[in-house]
């Protein structure tokens, strides 16, 4: 058990606080819905209603679809450009270990750098193609949420007009929905590629030495 959490404590860790959090979110948002009906003379709604409700999806979704969209732009952009000094950046005056050619023969390569072909050239970019297809599902996702929350908010209110997830994704409200939570995201990792290259946090490998010369590039 012990060897396990020294091998896995960091995944641990952050998933346990993810569904901490998840589930914070989702006790203080059926609270504030039910709130909210109170006020306007409507019924409440059971905790398990509310997680199945759209307001609840869309909120989650949003927010996930920014984190997946922040990763995946950052992993492929790292690929290409550079910040001078910064840990989260390679070194644009040297090739960096991970731009190698794959090996077939190293001990302990994944099976499809041993495969070749199709399967390392999928592999290959596996890890952006991951992340931009979460991104993906949770926008849509996110688009259905919200939908469904206008239309219920229509029905609410006596307004016929109702839209599908593709017609919501085309509304203002959609993108301020989401574009809220992209730019704090492209503002948190700007700030981290930026921060790194004069501070440190001994121990940490987001962080360079901390008697790296501000110059020095990568982690």
């Amino acid at each position: 058990m012990r060897r396990f959490w020294r091998d896995n404590g960091l995944s641990v860790v952050l998933l346990a606080t993810f569904l901490v959090c998840l589930a914070g979110q989702s006790v203080a948002g059926h609270r504030f819905h039910n709130a909210e009906q109170r006020d306007h003379g409507r019924p409440e709604i059971s905790y398990t209603d509310y997680l199945a409700s759209p307001e609840f999806l869309s909120a989650t979704a949003e927010n996930w679809e920014s984190e997946f969209l922040q990763m995946g732009m950052f992993v492929v952009l790292t690929v290409f450009l550079y910040q001078r000094g910064s840990a989260e950046s390679k070194d644009p005056d040297r090739r960096e270990e991970v731009d190698r050619e794959p090996d077939p023969t190293r001990p302990g390569a994944p099976a499809a750098v041993r495969r070749g072909g199709l399967a390392l050239a999928l592999y290959r970019q596996s890890l952006s193609v991951a992340f931009l297809s979460l991104f993906v599902v949770s926008l849509v996702l996110h688009a259905v949420g919200g939908s469904g929350q206008y239309n219920e908010e229509q029905a609410e209110h006596g307004g016929a007009e109702r839209v599908t997830p593709l017609a919501y994704m085309g509304t203002s409200r959609f993108w301020f929905e989401s574009l809220q939570n992209w730019q704090s995201e492209f503002l948190a990792i700007a700030s981290m590629v930026l921060l790194t290259i004069g501070l440190r946090q001994q121990g940490s490998p987001e962080s360079k030495p901390v008697d790296a010369a501000h110059g020095e590039t990568g982690g």
